[in-house]
């Protein structure tokens, strides 16, 4: 008796995947170096073996059936454990590779930090996809990373999380970012001025708990007035500019915005805070494999490469 498994080969897999992600035959053609009618032909031949359609016209666009969106994930999966078995523990083939790079990324980090990485890994990997998650409360990075769904991870933490890998990457100073009008420049800023300030914060990383900054403050007995919280935190700098409101977050993320023209200005914080840390976080399943430890030190070597504020 035939296996159905014996009409299914590795390429139809990656062509189904790719089809299924770019939702459309001329993109994913593209994005495996080959040609509209073979990639064309590999579909026909999916769409005879499950009896689905895969893809459908909606409109002006291509879009995946229900069946088709189901399988993304898995054939993703498929794949990277498909790589693995081709790497195995030889050297990491950046190059030639098509493996998929998963970061989840805290957005309160130096501006330019992330597009720098970006840029490097398709340099240097022009054939491996890149996805950036965001690190918020929705995600529990611990987990994605057991099942492999996160390479890595990068944010700061004032503890960070000991069950995991860790590398420190970049140092911070907390500062405070107010209005290029706000009363606090002519008068200065100081401790009892600032806990009676109204605040504007990040919506905490955690789903039930407080950002590093009301960590430290709760530590020191401190509490500050929070009026608004955002989960943007691109979009801070913004309200900042328009309002009364004080950011406190690292020098690194507020002088991208004063150089780039925005009317905020950066002022001393009066609480005592120990520098603000970014970390590499990432599982012990992934320690010893060779395209996660490439990819460690491309993370790392864009973070040495990171101005320094000032």
């Amino acid at each position: 008796m035939n296996n159905p498994l014996d009409s299914v080969d590795l390429r139809l897999i990656r062509v189904l995947h790719t089809v299924l992600a770019e939702s459309g035959v001329s993109r994913a053609a593209m994005r495996l170096g080959s040609t509209q009618p073979a990639v064309s032909s590999a579909l026909r031949r999916l769409r005879a073996i499950t009896g689905d359609e895969l893809l459908v016209r909606s409109g002006n666009a291509m879009v995946p059936t229900a069946f088709g969106a189901s399988l993304i994930e898995p054939t993703a999966c498929i794949l990277r454990e498909a790589q693995r078995l081709v790497e195995g523990a030889g050297r990491f083939d950046a190059a030639r590779s098509t493996r998929l790079f998963r970061l989840a990324a805290a957005d309160y980090m130096d501006p330019a930090f992330l597009p720098q990485l970006i840029a490097t890994l398709k340099r240097e990997a022009p054939q491996c996809g890149v996805d950036v998650l965001p690190l918020s409360a929705a995600l529990d990075y611990r987990h994605a990373m057991a099942e492999g769904e996160v390479d890595v991870v990068l944010g700061n933490w004032l503890e960070p999380p000991q069950d995991l890998h860790l590398a420190p990457l970049l140092e911070d100073e907390i500062v405070c970012l107010v209005a290029a009008e706000h009363p606090a420049l002519r008068r200065g800023l100081d401790l009892q001025q600032y806990l009676q300030a109204e605040h504007v914060a990040p919506s905490p990383l955690r789903a039930a708990g407080e950002g590093v900054i009301d960590q430290h403050l709760h530590h020191l007995g401190l509490q500050r007035r929070i009026a608004v919280h955002c989960a943007f935190f691109n979009l801070i700098p913004g309200l900042v500019a328009r309002s009364l409101l004080v950011l406190t977050t690292g020098r690194r993320f507020c002088q991208r915005y004063v150089e780039a023209g925005l009317a905020v200005r950066i002022l001393p914080c009066p609480v005592p805070f120990p520098p603000l840390t970014y970390y590499l976080l990432w599982h012990a399943r992934a320690h010893h494999d060779t395209a996660h430890r490439w990819l460690r030190e491309q993370v790392r070597e864009a973070a040495s490469r990171s101005p320094t504020a000032t």
